[in-house]
């Protein structure tokens, strides 16, 4: 059962990974439409403060807490009660959804001002940012009423073992974005607010494209309601705290938002680029990790079987880590050429491609931080625990907060990244020696191994790549578009060819896995 659980793991997540990584090609086309539209001016500083409200909102309550808290009992349900009786409760949890995210919503939009005087108090030095930056959180408000009913879809499937649909979802939000960028912002006065518009109709699409294998599965709609429901409540009870302990990264980022808009002009632009840019790899990788495992780590958390629970963890971790650490390497060596070709147009000038590669560089250290939290943060809430993240996600935002403060001066917006990064190793080291405590105790000398050995032939394939930049210059100011491909397109062959032949030399089980997955022989 355990090996089996593994490999199972694995091929979900290579599943996942490929459908994520659709998604995530179509989001720095996205950002490439950004980018040359808007550059990292007044615009896009506006747009990016005001999306981060419904944005944090969606992680809290929807992408966060509602998944975290609905999957085990859904879960449960479906288990020990059957179909009719989990959906059942599907409808009772959607109806409620419905009617507390629409009075959130309708308050947001009316408190707008006030929200975004609260997030982006610099922005009042410059005129019109401040009205801009309200009026397109008021018109991307409803997204949260969007994203949330595509979540709880999700948590649905992925109960079901049912991947690839909730993964593609992402992808329409792209490509609302994408196709309101040419087909609406060229007619309005404001060219961004059809961004914002592009915003709504990415989140039908997100919704849109589940129902229909969510129907396939039996699922129909009544209008149940009924607050006292043992279901119902159980899910409200994990929630309730899972609201901030799930959301640490994007609490945090939101954090950096605030303090970013008292930096000069550009600095909120930046770290939105650069984080977008960060989470290619988190949301291939990590995320799609984190998705397939979490319905294993709630099954063998329903059964209290620790055993395996530590076991499935430990593999997800390692995995992780095998993804990430290289992912961290090649951004870090390769920031400049990679961002010089995605976004390096139109408005978006060398100057800017600088100052971003700079913020990626520190988002990166955190990567693979942010992608394990998302594996040991639902684990306690599959044990039915939510007061852990709680107060680890306090003590993590509370010390990004003072860490930000004290870098902000001397390192600019990139102190806040590293600040980020930094708070999120703190929030993974807290959940895990916590979980050790409490389900383990965790082979860490067996993770510690792995950890270095894949930091170790990360290290030595960024040397590498970094000699290769070396003997192939190329000018990221000047360079065509073609050449600056052909360097992207060496750099990503140059650093797979020689991590996996480096991860091979060295034995890591991982390579074996991932390799697996792609179709080869183990």
């Amino acid at each position: 059962m355990e090996v089996y659980a593994k490999d199972k793991i694995a091929k979900s997540a290579g599943m996942v990974s490929s459908a994520t990584f659709l998604s995530r090609v179509f989001g720095l086309i996205r950002e490439q439409v950004f980018a040359y539209l808007f550059g990292a001016g007044m615009a896009t500083d506006a747009f990016v403060a005001a999306f981060r409200i419904p944005n944090l909102l969606r992680d809290l309550l929807a992408e966060g807490a509602l998944s975290s808290a609905f999957i085990p009992v859904f879960t449960e349900k479906l288990t020990l009660q059957g179909k009719e009786e989990a959906f059942r409760l599907v409808n009772l949890v959607l109806n409620i959804l419905l009617i507390v995210l629409s009075a959130i919503v309708i308050l947001g939009i009316i408190f707008s001002p006030a929200i975004v005087n609260l997030i982006a108090p610099g922005f009042d030095k410059i005129q019109g940012k401040l009205e801009l930056t309200t009026l397109l959180t008021r018109i991307m408000f409803p997204f949260l009423l969007l994203v949330s009913l595509a979540a709880l879809s999700m948590g649905i499937l992925n109960s079901f073992g049912r991947f690839g649909a909730p993964a593609l979802a992402p992808t329409m939000l792209n490509l609302g974005m994408i196709l309101a960028g040419f087909l609406i912002s060229p007619f309005l006065k404001t060219p961004i607010i059809g961004m914002a518009l592009g915003v709504l109709l990415g989140g039908a699409g997100q919704l849109g494209i589940q129902l229909p294998v969510l129907f396939r599965l039996g699922y129909k709609y009544k209008p149940l309601l009924d607050w006292k429901d043992p279901g119902v409540r159980k899910i409200l009870w994990l929630m309730t705290p899972a609201i901030l302990g799930l959301a640490s990264t994007q609490v945090n980022i939101f954090v950096n938002t605030l303090i970013a808009s008292l930096l000069p002009q550009g600095s909120v632009s930046y770290l939105n680029y650069s984080f977008r840019l960060m989470n290619f790899p988190l949301g291939v990788f990590g995320v799609a990790v984190a998705t397939v495992t979490f319905p294993f780590l709630a099954a063998q958390a329903a059964q209290k079987n620790y055993t395996e629970l530590v076991s499935t963890c430990s593999s997800s971790l390692k995995l992780i880590f095998f993804l990430t650490l290289p992912s961290t390497i090649f951004l870090a060596v390769g920031a400049k050429p990679i961002i010089s070709l995605l976004y390096q147009h139109g408005k978006f000038i060398f100057a800017d491609t600088q100052a971003t590669s700079q913020a990626l560089l520190f988002y990166s250290i955190g990567l693979f931080a942010y992608a394990s939290v998302r594996v040991l943060a639902p684990v306690f809430y599959a044990l039915g625990d939510a007061r852990v993240p709680v107060i680890s996600t306090a003590v993590t935002v509370v010390f990004n907060i003072g860490l930000n403060l004290i870098l902000m001066r001397p390192l600019s917006f990139r102190g806040l990244a590293f600040a980020t990064s930094f708070s999120a190793i703190l929030n993974m080291a807290i959940l895990f020696f916590t979980l050790d405590k409490r389900i383990g105790p965790f082979d860490k000398k067996d993770l510690r191994n792995a950890f270095l050995k894949i930091l170790l032939t990360s290290l030595l394939m960024g040397i590498l790549l970094q000699l290769f930049l070396f003997l192939y210059p190329v000018d990221l100011d000047r360079g065509s578009l073609i050449q600056k491909t052909i360097l992207v397109v060496l750099m990503l062959v140059i650093s797979l060819l020689s991590y996996l032949s480096l991860a091979s030399l060295f034995k890591i089980k991982e390579v074996k896995r991932v390799l697996g997955i792609l179709g080869f022989k183990r």
